[in-house]
């Protein structure tokens, strides 16, 4: 673990940087969380006792950045905070609300589920959150541009659109405690205001649609953009 990380995790708050993955790493790093714990052991797919199956780690060598052992090492410690193999969308709201207790963070948790939960099945496997951390951890900012692309697809029909870009504002304000969001500036003051303005960054009518390539080249050149479509912690 890095020296950033392990400052996170003691209880410091996190680098801008991990705030669109730091949630993930709270199952990830072994911590405390018995919500994830069940009372019975059942084994991931076609996974082997004691072991990751080669298959999974190859596959996950090849689309990620993380080395084997660091695969194998939470491969692990996922098998023994979730004995299922699998998260519910239950417990990634409930790993959400820890790490924003002031908050109200239940419906930006459903929004990042969806986005991984790539076969949509309801639950997102060992596969699925190391995926989720590859591309919310890397250091490659369009890797991450594409996932919050995928955020604000709520349909996942390639585009993001005015009704979309709302409810994703509506969540991310809700992730502001109360206590900060009086001291918002007066044109990002509500959920609504947010999303005028970050449409309006995208030069689009309300009818219109972003495209992936559009979105992530707006928000790549434009601060208060990037700023919009993630949670501002300070």
């Amino acid at each position: 673990m890095t020296q950033r990380k392990s400052n996170a995790l003691k209880g410091g708050k996190p680098p801008p940087s991990a705030l669109l993955h730091y949630p993930f790493t709270l199952c990830l790093e072994n911590l405390p969380l018995e919500s994830l714990v069940y009372n019975h052991r059942e084994v991931m797919g076609n996974a082997q006792s004691g072991g990751i199956p080669r298959e999974i780690l190859d596959d996950l060598k090849l689309t990620t950045r993380f080395s084997e052992s660091e695969i194998t090492q939470w491969y692990e410690n996922f098998q023994k905070q979730c004995p299922t193999g699998r998260i519910t969308l239950k417990q990634f709201e409930e790993i959400y609300a820890k790490f924003f207790p002031e908050s109200d963070a239940k419906a930006y948790a459903q929004h990042v589920f969806r986005s991984f939960d790539a076969n949509d099945d309801g639950t997102l496997d060992f596969k699925e959150y190391v995926v989720a951390l590859h591309m919310t951890s890397s250091g490659k900012s369009t890797l991450k541009l594409e996932w919050a692309f995928s955020l604000f697809d709520v349909d996942k029909n390639g585009y993001v659109t005015k009704p979309e870009v709302t409810e994703l504002s509506q969540a991310l304000f809700s992730l502001i405690p109360k206590s900060k969001q009086a001291s918002l500036p007066s044109d990002e003051s509500t959920p609504e205001k947010r999303a005028e303005k970050l449409w309006a960054i995208f030069d689009k009518k309300d009818n219109e649609r972003v495209a992936e390539g559009e979105f992530i080249t707006a928000v790549q050149s434009n601060e208060v953009a990037l700023r919009l479509i993630q949670y501002d912690h300070k």
